[in-house]
């Protein structure tokens, strides 16, 4: 029985140890989580809601530089790849598949939203505004010396005690809210690939 109660007081003091987490400790922790992005690689779901026209989503599967990107818009989709020299783009509705080389300087949405994640909290202060026996919920409020216009006031942050990983990125600027969530660690580059041997009887317009 003693040895009961002393394996019990272990199991306390050890949940106890991690419920004390600071906000600080628990976001470096994601961040070495999500520093594992870029070799394994990761997917996730971007959420963009528009005044009038409505919502519409974009599923990210990325790593290292390259990406494929599914966007539905009511009843159309497009999917998108990249590897940072060459852009494919094929469009379902035309069965049409568009090669283009890749614009000096330019920044796709997948190396933006990642940007976002490697700095989520930068600029920002963050408190811890809940949790479930699951998740952590933080509400990240920009810092007074965060003078970056593009930044939005506040955004939410969602956290997972299992994985540590991002659960959803949510802020809203200029009435257009958009949330990153559903994220996956691991992604196979054969299947950010382009591979032509899957749009059979597609047509091709290469522009490089």
């Amino acid at each position: 029985m003693k040895r009961f109660f002393t394996l019990l007081l272990t199991a306390l003091l050890a949940s106890t140890a991690l419920s004390a987490q600071t906000p600080e400790e628990i976001i470096a922790r994601m961040d070495r989580e999500t520093d594992r992005f870029d070799a394994e690689g990761f997917s996730m779901v971007m959420e963009i809601r528009l005044p009038i026209l409505g919502a519409f989503a974009t599923t990210v599967y990325t790593r290292g530089d390259k990406y494929k990107m599914v966007t539905t818009v009511k009843d159309e989709t497009v999917i998108n790849w990249s590897d940072g020299v060459t852009d494919w783009q094929y469009e379902p509705s035309k069965n049409e598949v568009t090669i283009e080389p890749r614009k000096a300087g330019t920044t796709s949405d997948a190396e933006s939203n990642k940007k976002m994640i490697d700095s989520v909290t930068q600029g920002y202060d963050v408190r811890l505004k809940g949790q479930t026996d699951e998740v952590w919920q933080f509400r990240c409020t920009k810092s007074r010396d965060n003078t970056d216009k593009d930044d939005p006031k506040n955004m939410d942050l969602v956290v997972s005690k299992s994985t540590y990983l991002p659960v959803s990125i949510k802020a809203s600027m200029h009435g257009v809210t958009v949330t990153l969530r559903d994220f996956t660690l691991g992604i196979d580059e054969k299947d950010i690939t382009f591979d032509p041997a899957q749009y059979p009887g597609a047509k091709i317009t290469d522009k490089r």
